[in-house]
This record gives C-alpha cells, sequence and structure tokens, in this order.
C-alpha cells in the first residue's frame, strides 16, 4: 500500500503578489490611514449641522434643530457679502495664478543650459517649503509704509507710500505672496508633461521652417492640455476655500469687508464663538458646492478636452 506523502504548503499567487509588492503597500499605508482618520470617521460629525450641539450636554444628547442652522446662514446679510469675497478671490486666484505655472514651465523648458535650468528651479521651488508665516513676515517687512523696500522705491519716483494691507489692495497682496509661494512649485506638474513630448515633432517642425514661438504654439502647449484641463478639474474643487490659511494669517478686522471668505467665517464662528453645529453648517455648504463643481468641470474636461479624474 502506496503512503501518500504530505506536499508542503505553497502561498497562493495572491499572497505571492502580496509579499513581491510588500514595498508599494507600505507606501500606501500613511496615506490610506489619513484617508480613514481624517477623512472617514469624523463623517458623523456632520450631524452637527442640524442639532444645537451644547458641550455639556454632548453629541448625542443635543436636541435635533433640522435645518435652523442652513436657514440662519443663507439669510443673514454678512454670508453674501462672505460667498462674494470667497468667489471673488478664488476666481481673481484662478486667473491669474493658474495660466503662471504654464508659463514658467514652458520657459523653463526651452532652457538648453541644464545647470542654469536646475538652479532656477530648485529657487523657485523653495518657497513652496516656507509657511504662511513666513512669508507673511517677510511681506510686512517688505510693504511696510515705514522704511519696505517696495514704498522706499515708489516714494523715490515722487509718490505717496502706500498701505498695502487695506482693503483697496489686500486682495493683491494675497495674489503676490500666494505666486511666491507656490508658483515655482506648480511647474512640476507640467515640466513632467513636457518631457513626454516627442522631440521628434520638434525636429520635424524645425524642417518645416517653425520658429520657437511656433512651435510653442503648434506642438509645446497642445501637448500639454490634457494635463491643463486635470488641474484645472481639481483647482475647481477648492474654489470656496480661497486660501484660508494665507487670509487667517495675513488679515485683521480692518480688511474683513474684502477679506473676510467662508473658510475664515467657520473658524470664527465654529472656534472663537463656539456655534459648532453653525460652522458645521457652513462647511457642509462649501464641500457640496465643491462636489458640483468638480463634477461639472470633469465633465466639461471628459466632453471638451477627452480627459477627466473618471
Amino acid at each position: 500500500m502506496a503512503v501518500k506523502t504530505k506536499q508542503p504548503m505553497t502561498a497562493g499567487p495572491h499572497k505571492r503578489k502580496f509579499r513581491s509588492d510588500i514595498a508599494l503597500y507600505m507606501l500606501f499605508l500613511p496615506a490610506l490611514l489619513y484617508i480613514i482618520f481624517i477623512k472617514l470617521l469624523p463623517l458623523p460629525g456632520l450631524a452637527l449641522a442640524f442639532k444645537n450641539y451644547n458641550i455639556y450636554d454632548g453629541f448625542f444628547a443635543s436636541d435635533w434643530v433640522g435645518m435652523k442652522h442652513f436657514t440662519a446662514l443663507f439669510t443673514q446679510p454678512r454670508f453674501l457679502n462672505v460667498l462674494f469675497n470667497t468667489l471673488e478671490i478664488s476666481f481673481l486666484k484662478l486667473l491669474v495664478l493658474f495660466p503662471l505655472p504654464i508659463i514658467l514651465a514652458v520657459l523653463l523648458n526651452e532652457m538648453r543650459n541644464k545647470h542654469f535650468k536646475k538652479s532656477v528651479q530648485t529657487i523657485i521651488y523653495l518657497p513652496h517649503f516656507l509657511s504662511f508665516v513666513i512669508i507673511h513676515g517677510i511681506f510686512v517687512t517688505f510693504l511696510s509704509t515705514q522704511g519696505g523696500m517696495a514704498n522706499n522705491i515708489i516714494t523715490a519716483f515722487g509718490f505717496e507710500p502706500v498701505n498695502f494691507y487695506t482693503n483697496d489692495m489686500f486682495r493683491f497682496v494675497l495674489l503676490l505672496t500666494e505666486a511666491f509661494k507656490d508658483v515655482g512649485w506648480g511647474t512640476i506638474v507640467y515640466l513632467a508633461a513636457l518631457s513626454g513630448v516627442d522631440v521628434q515633432l520638434y525636429e520635424a517642425a524645425q524642417v518645416d521652417g517653425a520658429n520657437k514661438w511656433r512651435q510653442m504654439i503648434s506642438i509645446t502647449l497642445p501637448s500639454i492640455v490634457p494635463v491643463i484641463a486635470l488641474m484645472l478639474t481639481l483647482r475647481m474643487g477648492s474654489i470656496l476655500e480661497a486660501g484660508t490659511e494665507q487670509i487667517l494669517i495675513m488679515y485683521n478686522a480692518s480688511v474683513y469687508q474684502t477679506a473676510d471668505v467662508i473658510g475664515t467665517l467657520v473658524y470664527r464662528e465654529g472656534l472663537g464663538n463656539a456655534q459648532y453645529g453653525f460652522a458645521t453648517a457652513v462647511g457642509m455648504f462649501n464641500s457640496v458646492v465643491s462636489f458640483i463643481l468638480i463634477v461639472g468641470t470633469n465633465a466639461f474636461s471628459s466632453k471638451v478636452f477627452k480627459r477627466g479624474l473618471w
């Protein structure tokens, strides 16, 4: 009688695949934990938008008030001012700052001196790693009415010093500081897209007599249109954010009329006045509008540029 020998257990194809890609899963783990603990677990807290939350009663014992906070949000006059400020600042940044990384990436792509090109890239990337606290300190000194470099130049030409931290000039300061911080960093995506453009297209264009300007119009820009459409879709999702962190650090009560946005309203009402229900309602409104804008922009991008997020 033949004796059956026990075959050694071997790992299945899924286990072998998991073991071979363990390094990739470990890299993905922080992002997964971030999504779970920062994005998913707080979702039940959205119920605060429909509750008269009291810190002493707790989350579950607080009374339900239905749409009270949303009614208060849409009926108070200051909300319209805050909403218009948010949209104006966001679209101003979109109009002025969104094209700048594209232009800068195209200019860097045309540089032939590799050492100079890398030096420029490094210099323009560095401000991204500075917080807005540091950048605010730099620009307060630079734009100061008392000895600031900008006002020294202005007075040297015979003009009066300009107070940049007023209602009339504050949005200019927002544009200037965000451009200083993030425009260089924004070129990374477009430079990566430009590196994938077939060199033979440029060679063929040169044979046909196309100059650099014509090559940029006919080859460079059309090659990165899908990436531009993708970045625009992502940017539309934060249209109601309007740089809340930046504004919170830089603004003061004297510029509330032009600088108060939805994010700062949530901060003041939620943390400053302990109106957690109202602040949650404002945040929910912000999220719903952002979702609609992303879906709409993605549909437009998919139809026109044949490129979307999904």
